[in-house]
């Protein structure tokens, strides 16, 4: 059974085919601006719940839709993609020597039913100097990611530690999306 991917991440689709799992990419569109006073754990439950009611809408019948969202987290502040080199450098210099959080929310449905889930991951950063931070943001890798880095590449040395689910914090966390899925049916590599 192929899966609909409400999200046009890469990154989301490779982790899906790295457990066997085939996803086809539905095109739709939300609004991820969060609503006053909502805390992280809503907007992520609530972006993830609606991107897979706009793949369900987009698809057809049959198909089984996955949806996620993930957000970094500091001082109870969202961090999303940097809107520029500025903003992606205070980022940087705010999860400089500290720990954060990372929220990834997983929704599938299909048609009848929706199920989601939460993972948070902590992720500790250690002290970065002002020369890494320019150098990093000048290949363009952090451009794109929430909270202005990716764990997955070339910030991975900054990373000292992390306590929770990795791929999580790449964006899609494994487990527990496979685990959603098979109660709508869909095996990963290891089902029979």
């Amino acid at each position: 059974m192929v899966v609909g991917l409400a999200s046009a991440s890469p990154r989301r689709r490779a982790l899906l085919e790295q457990v066997g799992i085939r996803a086809t990419v539905i095109k739709s569109s939300v609004d991820e601006t969060a609503h006053p006073g909502e805390l992280p754990r809503e907007y992520v439950e609530r972006i993830a719940c609606s991107k897979v009611r706009a793949g369900l809408a987009a698809a057809d019948g049959q198909t089984v839709v996955l949806a996620a969202d993930t957000a970094v987290v500091m001082d109870g502040q969202i961090l999303g993609k940097p809107v520029d080199r500025q903003e992606g450098l205070s980022m940087l210099r705010l999860l400089s020597g500290r720990t954060h959080s990372v929220l990834t929310a997983i929704a599938v449905a299909d048609g009848n039913h929706l199920r989601q889930c939460t993972v948070e991951t902590r992720v500790w950063f250690r002290i970065l100097s002002e020369q890494e931070m320019l150098a990093y943001w000048n290949t363009g890798e952090p451009a794109d990611k929430a909270g202005g880095y990716g764990i997955q590449g070339l910030a991975a040395v900054f990373v000292e530690r992390i306590e929770g689910s990795y791929s999580a914090v790449v964006g899609l966390p494994l487990m527990e999306t496979a685990r959603l899925l098979n109660e709508f049916g869909v095996p990963c590599w290891q089902a029979p």
